[in-house]
């Protein structure tokens, strides 16, 4: 499929509503995309101070299907570095799907159902751009009475930022009960004041307090706008949504995160269990607990530029000498911030937080500093 003609791109169940409220459409993982409604910057901010709601249907949702919990897990934990075994109904875990060689195939959310009549089921979110070849390599090493489903019945969207749970709780009390990353079915009231089902979890991917809705493609359209009622919040673009994560830390996969690098490069160790460190069985454990022991050749670093141009993905990182070290995965302007941030990866035998570098740029190599991630604290709300 080309991204390049429209003719091509897919559609979400909310893409003529996008268009509808003006939103700029673009090619993305395939799809046709909002980018922006009233502007990049004026959606970061507006998400940093009240609620942006971003259609992220183009993501996949599935279910990794067992004859029981057990069985399911297992599945699992042969495909990925985390455990599952202790999650609880209705929590949810960050994990990564890895390749033979210790690389990144995708990194996804499993979330454990919290109703009893769901034993056997996990719910997986992966990456639009990906889910395709996430779906073959995992059906490719199921075992036997283990299955994948995939969802595409439903929509997603996201609703994001400090307003996020009280607009939500107007219409899904139950919302409010959630924690950041645990999930339950719920009930929603739509504008005129009917019913649907929507399974809701207090997640997101831009450092704010937020919730990610799933609901039946044809229903989409009327909880989206059922939301847009509230005045603290507004339709936000992908522009936005880019922006924000790269300000939280958070890597992209297709440019902090591939197939060639690791989760402990990434400085997603996180992801990697303390008890799968030991104990192996996922693919790549080799190269992994290798580079747990000796330390990796090279580490995803913020990098804050000290001028007021950004850097872009693919710009080289220096040392003070001139010396290549390492190169930017991925590059903007933070409204938040008020200045330039970057990410990507450096030799890891470099100093790290602190130290002087140089970003390679139109205008010749430009200073930068190593920074701590993220440039914006997490909103996350924990209990």
């Amino acid at each position: 499929m080309s991204e390049d003609n429209p003719e091509t791109l897919l559609e979400t169940p909310l893409t003529a509503l996008n268009r509808e409220l003006g939103g700029r459409i673009v090619p993305f993982a395939g799809y046709a995309m909002p980018v922006q409604f009233d502007g990049i910057m004026a959606e970061h901010n507006w998400t940093r101070q009240k609620a942006g709601l971003f259609d992220v249907s183009h993501m996949g949702q599935r279910f990794l299907i067992g004859p029981d919990h057990a069985a399911t897990v297992a599945a699992l934990e042969t495909l990925t570095p985390g455990s599952f075994s202790k999650l609880k109904p209705g929590a949810m875990r960050y994990t990564i799907l890895l390749n033979d060689d210790g690389g990144i195939v995708d990194d996804l959310i499993v979330t454990r159902p919290g109703s009893a009549a769901d034993d056997g089921r996990l719910m997986l979110v992966v990456n639009g751009a990906r889910k395709h070849v996430d779906d073959a390599y995992i059906r490719d090493r199921l075992p036997d009475g283990v299955s994948l489903e995939a969802a595409d019945d439903r929509a997603l969207v996201a609703l994001q930022g400090p307003r996020a749970a009280a607009a939500l709780g107007k219409v899904c009390p139950k919302a409010a009960s959630l924690t950041f990353m645990t999930a339950a079915s719920a009930e929603f009231t739509l504008a005129g004041g009917s019913q649907i089902d929507c399974h809701v979890s207090r997640s997101g991917y831009t450092g704010e307090d937020g919730f990610e809705i799933s609901v039946a493609a044809d229903q989409a359209e009327a909880l989206v706008k059922t939301l847009l009622y509230d005045p603290d919040v507004k339709p936000v673009g992908l522009g936005a949504r880019d922006s924000l994560r790269l300000e939280a830390g958070l890597p992209l996969y297709g440019q902090d995160l591939d197939e060639t690098t690791s989760p402990v490069e990434a400085s997603l160790l996180f992801a990697v269990s303390k008890p799968r460190r030991e104990s192996g069985g996922f693919p790549g454990a080799e190269r992994i607990m290798r580079e747990l022991q000796n330390g990796p050749a090279r580490i995803r670093v913020g990098l804050k530029p000290q001028g007021r141009a950004p850097v872009r993905e693919g710009a080289e990182v220096l040392s003070e000498s001139g010396d290549i070290i390492g190169k930017v995965t991925s590059g903007g302007f933070g409204p938040t911030v008020g200045g330039p941030v970057a990410m990507g990866y450096i030799d890891a035998n470099y100093p790290l937080s602190g130290s002087a570098v140089q970003l390679s740029g139109r205008r010749g190599p430009e200073p930068a500093q190593i920074a701590s991630l993220p440039f914006t604290p997490h909103n996350y709300v924990r209990s």
